[in-house]
């Protein structure tokens, strides 16, 4: 079937995405090499010891801290991993520990469920245009492929997603979610005071008006150094939450100077820490914050071991918002590259 793949791009395709084998159905063929289009030129791969050796080892940030006498210390905390390097982990989050496992558990068995069961949700045929499961496979616009498969779920209401979402996994997806998303609004909150910026309710909800969970599944590759996961990339989000599971493979590109780095521009493996979820800066934050907050580039490696899940959840402004830096409290930080994007906020002088 290898072979087959190689010269054959009709053959991968129906195979993959149209019949809903997705990347999972081809790592159960027992290939021992990845097909030609997901091979990543040199420069695109992770020298994995490198990045072992760039090591992230910052201690969590406990949130529940911000409510007692050392919340001070905390959203010094936040401000400067989010100025630094765009990435910080959290624990005492809010989100029960027994939800973050449910929630891999109810990832794993939507992707290990037949094609059949799968192929229902895929971008054309979903009940939903809102619920699509895939690959990054899109013929004319991706050069190389990525080792992943994907469910994305985008929430427009509680009984739309109790309606639409895959049974496996609709109510604890909804649930973890929902406590994400409480988080979200506290972290952009304790953000935006930090540099003299108070939102209301309804500015933030604005900010994350659409709020998305996707589930990622990383099948095992039996050529993990020739390929990748997910390719680098920044998020066009606020803010990301995400859970790994306890493989890891996620790596961060470093824009300035921290202990245990060699340099800037070096990319670091974030080690998966129990019980923790990874914040992520994304890009509207950073245009927001006129570049004081930083969204870093990441992406993911393969592994050859065992198959393993991530669950990020992502919130952006609405879609009828234009992105620039907010007015007040940026003034000393400089242009920063932002100024050619623009944000229109209710509330805030146009």
């Amino acid at each position: 079937m290898a072979s087959s793949f190689e010269y054959d791009l009709n053959t991968l395709y129906n195979f993959v995405v149209r019949d809903g084998n997705g990347v999972k159905g081809m790592a159960d063929l027992g290939l021992d090499k990845v097909p030609e289009l997901f091979i990543h030129p040199h420069h695109e791969r992770i020298d994995k010891l490198k990045a072992r050796n760039n090591s992230y080892d910052q201690p969590p940030i406990d949130l529940s801290m911000l409510d007692g006498p050392w919340r001070s210390q905390v959203v010094e905390l936040i401000t400067e991993a989010a100025e630094k390097i765009g990435f910080f982990q959290v624990v005492n989050h809010g989100v029960p520990i027994e939800l973050l496992e449910s929630v891999k558990s109810a990832a794993h068995e939507f992707f290990e469920q037949s094609p059949e069961k799968k192929v229902v949700y895929r971008k054309g045929v979903s009940p939903t245009p809102f619920v699509n499961y895939g690959t990054s496979f899109v013929p004319g616009l991706e050069n190389t492929l990525e080792w992943r498969d994907n469910l994305r779920m985008v929430y427009m209401s509680d009984a739309h997603a109790l309606k639409f979402w895959p049974n496996k996994c609709r109510e604890v997806a909804l649930e973890y979610l929902k406590a994400s998303i409480s988080m979200v609004r506290r972290i952009i909150q304790v953000l935006m005071e930090k540099v003299g910026v108070t939102l209301d309710e309804s500015i933030i909800n604005d900010f994350i008006d659409i709020q998305m969970i996707q589930m990622n599944f990383y099948p095992i590759c039996p050529n993990p150094d020739l390929t990748v996961g997910v390719g680098r990339h920044s998020d066009m989000s606020m803010l990301m939450v995400l859970l790994q599971d306890g493989i890891g493979s996620l790596y961060m590109k470093t824009e300035e100077y921290i202990t245990n780095v060699e340099k800037e521009g070096e990319w670091m493996e974030i080690p998966p820490m129990p019980g923790a979820l990874i914040i992520n800066v994304g890009d509207a934050l950073e245009v927001l914050s006129n570049g004081k907050y930083k969204s870093a580039e990441h992406r993911v490696h393969t592994t050859s071991g065992q198959s393993r899940v991530s669950i990020p959840v992502l919130t952006y402004p609405r879609l009828d918002m234009k992105i620039r830096p907010l007015p007040e409290g940026f003034e000393s930080y400089g242009q920063a590259g932002c100024s050619s994007s623009r944000v229109t906020v209710k509330g805030l002088p146009e």
